[in-house]
């Protein structure tokens, strides 16, 4: 069974509860990597001027204490396998909705393919494969 090392788990550390619930059950059946949780001003600005992000401090949802987003990608990590990138995002969203329905988390989950999370990819103008924030339920 895979699991996370001492960097992912310290990165998840620094996420929303609901964040920690999604990817400590996504991580029993798909081995993940957390590469970012919660980014300070000089990371988040350093993300934003690399074009990893679209926002400076204190815009983005990685900013908040605790985080509201977690970059995360299936391990071994391979930058240029996008399909295997998307097969994971469809596999954590379907998790999220699941734990959502079961009243294990209290958020929906955006996946920086779909922004609006109207499961229409065309639609993206800024891919951010590995991100996945949360967002309030109305």
């Amino acid at each position: 069974m895979p699991k996370f090392s001492r960097s992912s788990k310290r990165n998840l550390s620094t996420c929303h509860p609901d964040l920690i619930v999604l990817f400590n059950e996504v991580i029993k059946y798909f081995d993940c990597k957390v590469i970012c949780g919660r980014r300070g001003k000089t990371a988040q600005n350093n993300a934003f001027i690399k074009g990893h992000s679209k926002v400076k401090y204190p815009n983005s949802k990685h900013n908040p204490d605790p985080s509201m987003a977690a970059d995360v990608i299936p391990y071994p990590i391979e930058w240029e396998n996008i399909k295997r990138m998307k097969f994971f995002a469809g596999f954590v969203l379907g998790t999220a909705q699941q734990l959502l329905n079961e009243r294990m988390i209290s958020h929906k989950v955006v996946s920086g393919l779909d922004w609006d999370a109207d499961t229409e990819l065309k639609d993206t103008t800024f891919v951010d494969h590995p991100h996945f924030q949360l967002k309030k339920i109305k």
